[in-house]
């Protein structure tokens, strides 16, 4: 009897360590965001913000009028290396914690590295600006794949503030690679991507930009970093001048509108004997949709408005369905084109996501500066690159007035010959702008740019 009440014993002692073992890692994890991330995106549980914003408290979702940027803030220069800030998740180690990262093929997800290196961004912003501000997401300026990952290791995320002048707006390098042992460096040939955040500080009063310290390169590879990112800069000011809602397509866009709407003629010209080939779509065949109710387990350190990380992820998984019921195989992410945070999401609010394929290269029919194409028939190609855009807009749960969150720019490859044609002047404007976004990382290549992930993203 005593044996059985020892067994007994020692069974619920091993239950119980189980359990607390369970639990611990368990912790590890929030929604695929990893705990020394989450702890710094939210700070008080939602039930407690919530009943303090019934009771009264203020809501830091609206501008009181009032300005709460501390005065005597310092904001003398400061060095790169001050923001630095890295992050090691034991993916190889926590089996639990993997459980989260990894798809139904055994690869790890991308979608939720792009939501963790949102909140990364977040910590290093604040690292650099201080408390005294709201710090915001304005763009991705871009996510590269370097080298994909071909078994499951321990991965290291880091990054550091790499441009700011003084100004409200300060971009964002980070990186991903595989954890490097203790006392080493991470190898070149160890990244797995590598992006940049375009972040922006506001007075959490007026809700207004408020300036922040410049930072100061102090090395060559400073020095590069901060070069690249005044160009960064520069660029998306030209497009922003250069935009479609502001100006009319070029000559060579207008004649290649022209081109395609005369192959549209010929393809439905009962005395013509060209018809539509069978691998060229219509863009408005390509369209998918979702809608979803954001909650607060998605929140940001203010509480009521959901981070943009999630944002990210949302939006990439959507263009990977696309990408894949478009060609009908299984899509390879090349690259997150600048991609643009307009409209806060508030929690409890309907996001609505629609996804269309915009360009594909080769096209279907070339202008001047796109290389040679089979212009739908001819010499088949092997692989096809998809532009994907997905745009986002988000309603209050009464379905009031809508208002856009950010438009998400992917590119994929599939082993597959196969290409979009726009059919409206909606659709034209979209299949220009990612054509224009195609030319410039063709530029890049061939003026020697040091852009970073250019190469990999126009070779096979």
């Amino acid at each position: 009897m005593a044996a059985k009440r020892l067994t007994s014993t020692c069974l619920r002692r091993l239950q119980q360590q189980t359990r607390r073992s369970f639990s611990t890692t368990i912790r590890t994890q929030t929604d695929g965001v990893f705990r020394a991330l989450t702890e710094n995106r939210i700070q008080t549980p939602w039930i407690d913000a919530l009943r303090e914003k019934e009771r009264g408290g203020h809501d830091p979702t609206k501008a009181s009028g009032k300005s709460e940027t501390p005065t005597d803030r310092d904001l003398s220069p400061k060095r790169m290396s001050d923001s630095y800030h890295s992050v090691v998740l034991p993916l190889a180690r926590e089996p639990w914690l993997l459980d989260t990262y990894a798809n139904s093929s055994g690869h790890i997800r991308l979608g939720t590295l792009f939501m963790d290196l949102d909140a990364l961004s977040g910590v290093i912003a604040y690292k650099h600006t201080g408390e005294g501000v709201t710090t915001v997401t304005a763009a991705c300026d871009r996510i590269d794949i370097k080298h994909p990952l071909t078994e499951i290791s321990d991965l290291e995320y880091s990054g550091r503030v790499t441009y700011a002048t003084g100004r409200s707006s300060m971009e964002i390098s980070l990186q991903v690679a595989k954890a490097p042992k203790e006392g080493e460096k991470v190898k070149p040939e160890d990244v797995l991507l590598t992006c940049q955040f375009t972040m922006v500080s506001l007075d959490p009063g007026t809700k207004k930009p408020v300036n922040i310290p410049a930072i100061t390169p102090e090395t060559e590879e400073e020095k590069a970093a901060f070069a690249q990112g005044e160009k960064n800069s520069a660029h998306r000011k030209h497009l922003k001048n250069r935009s479609l809602i502001k100006q009319t397509p070029n000559d060579e866009e207008s004649d290649l509108i022209h081109a395609m709407w005369q192959k549209q003629l010929q393809y439905h010209d009962p005395m013509d004997p060209v018809r539509k080939p069978d691998n060229v779509f219509e863009m408005e065949q390509t369209r998918l949709s979702t809608a979803a109710i954001m909650q607060p387990q998605y929140r940001n350190r203010h509480h009521f408005m959901i981070f943009g990380g999630f944002l990210l992820k949302q939006t990439f998984e959507l263009a990977f369905c696309a990408a894949a019921s478009f060609a009908h195989c299984r899509p390879t992410f090349v690259s997150l084109d600048p991609s643009t945070f307009q409209n806060p999401v508030p929690v409890g609010s309907v996001l609505y996501q629609t996804a269309t394929i915009v360009y594909t290269d080769p096209p279907v029919v070339s202008g001047q500066t796109d290389e040679p194409s089979s212009e739908g028939g001819g010499k088949s190609q092997k692989y096809t690159r998809i532009q994907v855009r997905v745009d986002t807009k988000v309603r209050d749960v009464e379905h009031g007035t809508a208002k856009p969150t950010g438009q998400f720019n992917y590119t994929f490859t599939v082993e597959r010959d196969i290409k979009v044609m726009p059919k409206s002047y909606s659709e034209f404007m979209m299949y220009i702008d990612a054509r224009r976004r195609a030319m410039r990382i063709r530029e890049s290549v061939e003026h020697g740019s040091s852009d970073s992930g250019a190469k990999d993203r126009v070779t096979e």
